[in-house]
């Protein structure tokens, strides 16, 4: 039977994990930190990824886990609405959903210490991968230990210490990637808790902000920092500029409780693809690989359909009592060619959808006709504005767990 060393305990790694291990497959899981609580942690769910965990058989999960359902998109114009989508979209489908992630990614991970053929090595980093004349052999972590493995699964995130030990060159895509990055705020929701958990966007003048109540019932501020913006975000009044910027319903909750606004955390969007998924004896999968803009949440959603595509091509191989590592090595290039399609169709729908926010930013005519005629062009917008959510929310492919 196969031996197999999983990098990153995210959302890649910990399902990988527990899917392979299912199937009767020894599993080492390596995790550099010590809990599965981090700064920023995407919390959004499509359809897709919800389809996804649906069939792995851990949407039940979420009955125990910290969760929201998103009952509708709002967009906001200097505090008139442009067009507003109730959810589900989709008849008889999944809203969109917010879940805690480090408290799913426990749950994973204790269904997958019920078996006896799994290791997790917590807070212990991978320092480099072992290699034998033709393949990767294991890994070597901080501490010294080296673990050998018949295949290494790196899914530990887009500054991946793995892709960079085997020379595997991530290019970033700055076409696809905009010049926006996210600054990142949590604020009490207080009496908001008790209305419906609605996704706004909200733009005032060159300013613009996405809002939605998280998985454990804060409020959760996306500020968009545009490359031509000239403050200084880190010193600058953040209580003030968010409601200077909100409705007034909105303005005066902040202005109200900005003594729980939390300090702002700058999170650099990088958008890029490996031409190379793997190479002899590894595979990168998840932001590893492909690291995802933060519209719509496609990291999470990405990572767990790349993990059912990877157990359907490599469980059938890795559970047999002789391994083949020559089989095992000739198969790794079949699942990038398989995913790949849908993650560059993806990062293109994220890119035109950020290239609507960048446009109303950049012309102060169009934020004008956009306001001042809004009752006229509502109708337009919105269903553009859906025709471009479809697949987004439910993927480009279908993907079907077959193993």
């Amino acid at each position: 039977m196969a031996r197999v060393v999983i990098v990153g305990a995210g959302p890649t790694g910990a399902t990988m994990a527990l899917l392979l291990l299912q199937r009767g497959i020894e599993v080492k899981l390596i995790e550099a930190s010590r809990d599965f609580k981090r700064l920023f942690r995407g919390e959004g769910l499509m359809p897709s990824g919800l389809n996804a965990l649906e069939q792995m058989g851990l949407l039940e999960l979420l009955a125990d886990v910290p969760h929201q359902a998103i009952a509708a998109w709002e967009f906001l114009l200097s505090g008139r609405r442009l067009f507003r989508v109730d959810e589900p979209i989709e008849r008889e489908g999944k809203p969109c959903t917010t879940v805690s992630q480090p408290h799913l990614l426990a749950a994973i991970v204790k269904q997958a210490e019920t078996s006896s053929q799994f290791e997790l090595v917590q807070g212990e980093p991978v320092r480099d991968i072992l290699r034998n004349p033709d393949r990767v052999c294991g890994v070597k972590l901080a501490g010294g230990r080296e673990i050998a493995a018949d295949l290494v699964i790196a899914g530990d995130g887009r500054n991946s210490i793995i892709r960079n030990k085997a020379g595997l060159n991530l290019t970033k895509l700055p076409k696809l990637q905009n010049k926006i990055d996210i600054i990142w705020f949590k604020l009490d929701a207080g009496l908001l808790a008790k209305s419906k958990n609605i996704f706004y966007s909200i733009l005032h003048e060159r300013d613009g902000f996405g809002l939605f109540r998280g998985s454990q019932g804060q409020i959760h501020i996306g500020w968009g920092l545009h490359s031509d913006d000239n403050y200084d975000w880190q010193n600058l009044n953040w209580a003030e500029k968010l409601a200077a910027t909100s409705p007034s319903w909105l303005a005066e909750h902040i202005l109200s409780h900005r003594e729980s606004l939390t300090k702002p955390l700058l999170l650099s969007v990088v958008v890029g693809r490996c031409d190379r998924w793997s190479i002899p004896g590894l595979l990168l999968l998840g932001d590893a690989v492909h690291p995802m803009s933060p519209i719509r949440a496609q990291g999470i959603n990405m990572a767990f359909r790349d993990v059912i595509v990877a157990t359907n091509h490599l469980v059938p191989l890795l559970n047999k009592t002789e391994v083949d590592l020559h089989k095992i090595d000739a198969v790794l290039p079949l699942i990038q060619q398989e995913r790949e399609p849908e993650i560059i169709r993806m990062q293109k729908l994220q890119a035109q959808e950020m290239a609507q926010a960048e446009l109303l930013h950049n012309s102060a005519f169009l934020r004008w006709g956009a306001k001042t005629f809004t009752p006229l062009i509502r109708p337009g917008i919105r269903a553009s504005w859906l025709r471009r959510q479809k697949q987004l929310r439910q993927g480009v492919t279908e993907v079907r767990l077959t193993v």
